[in-house]
């Protein structure tokens, strides 16, 4: 009898992609039997390899776990909540809910180098109770004991006071696995920005410049979240946090628009109305002499009638300009002759000083084809629509008093998304709290009618019994996440309805929706290969997989397990088809196919192959223990060149 492969049930095994990653690079490195040679290694980098004890780096206790903890596959799943999603069928938003740790392996081989954007509010370190386990190894079944899914044995969770003399390990250990596996997901120009707070900020800072290499370190941006500053503060009131920048790569920035201080700077118009100003070509400040950059100084010739310039003088262009310092020293322009020669439109003369001497300038608009002009943002961010209150008045004003503490801002979050986020890119926020960044990405979508992604992810940490949110019926954070979203949807739809012809026909419609997604055991029962070697426990496996799905699992929940576990995202566009009196789901317009029938037939399986997808999937159990028709249809797939797995 012909063996079906079974699907890898687990998440993506980190330790076999980096080694993948490393053959790719250096196969000579690698032995016959795929080891790694690491006196071949060394031979081939050479004086690169540092062999010496003592080197500059960041260690801390916990530290070697973290990789133990990395390197740990999920088996969990997530399942759908079509109940508690808005257009389940067509949004391409999610809202997952979940331990993120668990989440972010589950979405390595769906999502690996497809994140645009990052953005994360962790929690930050204040002597509170975590709510991650003592136990990482267990990461799952703590999470399962903490949502009431299975029962407490006497797992507990970690009290983090200052006095303990591993405050400070407990959370870098929290956050560098999440961090790790955070930057898988980036893509090659994605970008990731971090809100922290001084406490853990330098030990963040060191975590970022060794997942992410310092050379990708954007910027530190100090954001004023509390003007008056926090008064109960021993020697100064803190008025700022700060926001950490690290691209993955080749991250470009989009920039910011003009805001409308700037417009002064701005005080000529043209004859079309368009605002401009005038900057000097001649190069002032440090490295302004003509000796600094010897080729950048040469003559540029100015029509005295219309202004306008040229690098070839003639009887029109019959003034020589020269670019001289205010002392008359020879000095140079801030462009080559090249640049003169392709931009010279952009450029223009005038008299200026008190002999009316010819200076050329540059021709700088305030807006261009797409809109106002993008500038740089600066590295500190101040005004009340950054403030932390201005996040509280959001909430407020949508949900209710008291519903969530000190929310960020959407305006924060969008001043990000502008210098990040296009048309169709998805954004990750993995500690999305009340999800202020959802919010924030719905708004600019309506405003500027274009559709980016989020995908957000929130513990179902419980809400306090004395809280206005649990009174309002807010269980957890989640609940109140979620919730938020649709209130959001909800007032975006209702303006809708107010404007007629808000989009134009070559416009995409908004993507008002949301899908909900929450961990869960996996829906197989999958081997333990680590049970202890006594007859007992082995005999317990074996009485387990004799039904190996969990019978509360619905087909819709085992399909999406199966849909991720292959590499699909969660937005993948799913279709049920009937062939041969069974019925089938067509994945990816058909470049795979999954067939969730308990009792397989020849002719199903033919059918299905005459497609020709990439891949089927089929249950193990729905070949009833036929090795003929298993044998065939190992066959059938194999002469069409179809991967074919079972579950």
């Amino acid at each position: 009898m012909a063996e079906i492969e079974k699907l890898d049930l687990k998440s993506m095994d980190i330790v076999e992609e980096k080694r993948e990653q490393l053959k790719s690079l250096f196969p000579e490195a690698f032995t016959e039997g795929q080891k790694i040679d690491f006196d071949r290694l060394k031979l081939t980098l050479g004086e690169m390899v540092d062999p010496g004890k003592e080197r500059y780096g960041m260690n801390w206790p916990g530290k070697a776990d973290c990789f133990k903890i990395i390197q740990q596959p999920s088996i969990a799943a997530l399942t759908p909540a079509r109940e508690e999603s808005v257009d389940f069928d067509s949004t391409e938003n999610l809202f997952i809910e979940g331990d993120n740790l668990e989440v972010l392996k589950l979405l390595q081989k769906s999502y690996f180098g497809k994140i645009k954007m990052i953005y994360i509010d962790p929690p930050y370190n204040t002597g509170n109770d975590f709510i991650y386990p003592d136990d990482y190894s267990e990461n799952l079944d703590t999470y399962l004991r903490y949502t009431g899914q299975i029962d407490n044995e006497g797992r507990k969770y970690s009290t983090n006071t200052e006095a303990d003399g591993r405050f400070h390990s407990k959370w870098m250990n929290m956050m560098y696995p999440r961090l790790f596996l955070a930057r898988n997901l980036l893509r090659n120009d994605g970008v990731i920005f971090i809100s922290i707070d001084d406490t853990e900020a330098s030990n963040l800072r060191q975590q970022l410049d060794e997942l992410f290499g310092t050379e990708n370190f954007l910027g530190c941006i100090s954001v004023v979240s509390n003007w008056k500053g926090r008064s109960d503060d021993k020697h100064f009131a803190t008025a700022h946090n700060f926001l950490f920048v690290y691209s993955r790569g080749s991250f470009q920035t989009q920039g910011v628009p003009i805001p409308e201080e700037y417009w002064d700077d701005y005080p000529h118009v043209d004859s079309k109305g368009k605002r401009y100003r005038l900057i000097g070509l001649r190069k002032r400040g440090a490295g302004a002499r003509r000796e600094d950059r010897p080729n950048m100084y040469f003559p540029i010739y100015v029509d005295p009638q219309t202004c306008n310039v040229s690098l070839e003088m003639s009887q029109k262009f019959s003034i020589e300009v020269l670019p001289r310092l205010a002392d008359g020293v020879d000095g140079r322009w801030r462009w080559g002759i090249d640049t003169v020669r392709d931009r010279c439109e952009e450029l223009t003369a005038s008299q200026v000083g008190r002999n009316d001497r010819w200076d050329v300038f540059q021709i700088d608009y305030s807006e261009n084809e797409q809109g106002l002009k993008r500038i740089k943002p600066k590295t500190f961010w101040m005004g009340a629509e950054f403030s932390n209150e201005a996040g509280t008045l959001e909430v407020k004003k949508l949900m209710g008093k008291g519903i969530f503490d000190t929310p960020k801002p959407t305006t924060l979050i969008r001043y990000m998304c502008e210098q990040a986020l296009k048309e169709g890119e998805i954004i990750l926020d993995f500690f999305c709290g009340s999800s202020t960044t959802a919010h924030a990405v719905l708004d600019m979508n309506r405003e500027d009618k274009v559709n980016r992604k989020f995908i957000m992810v929130q513990l179902p940490e419980p809400t306090d019994e004395n809280s206005e949110a649990h009174k309002a019926g807010y269980k957890t954070i989640a609940d109140i996440g979620k919730e938020r979203i649709r209130r959001v949807i909800v007032k975006i739809k209702d303006e809708r309805e107010k404007i007629i012809d808000l989009f134009s026909d070559d416009k995409p419609q908004l993507d008002l929706g949301f899908k909900v997604f929450k961990l869960r055991p996996s829906n197989f029962k999958l081997w333990d290969g680590d049970v202890a070697k006594d007859e007992e426990a082995i005999e317990k496996q074996i009485e387990l997989f004799v039904e190996h799905i969990n019978p509360q699992s619905s087909q819709e929940d085992i399909l999406y397990e199966i849909l991720l576990k292959s590499g699909f995202p969660l937005t993948t566009k799913i279709e049920k088809t009937v062939l041969a009196e069974r019925d089938v789901f067509r994945i990816a317009d058909g470049s795979m196919l999954i067939c969730l029938e308990n009792d397989l037939t020849l002719e199903v399986i033919k059918a299905m192959a005459e497609i020709k997808p990439v891949r089927v999937v089929c249950l193990d159990e729905g070949f009833k223990g036929n090795d003929q028709l298993k044998t065939n249809a190992v066959q059938i797939m194999k002469t069409r060149n179809i991967t074919f797995r079972t579950v």
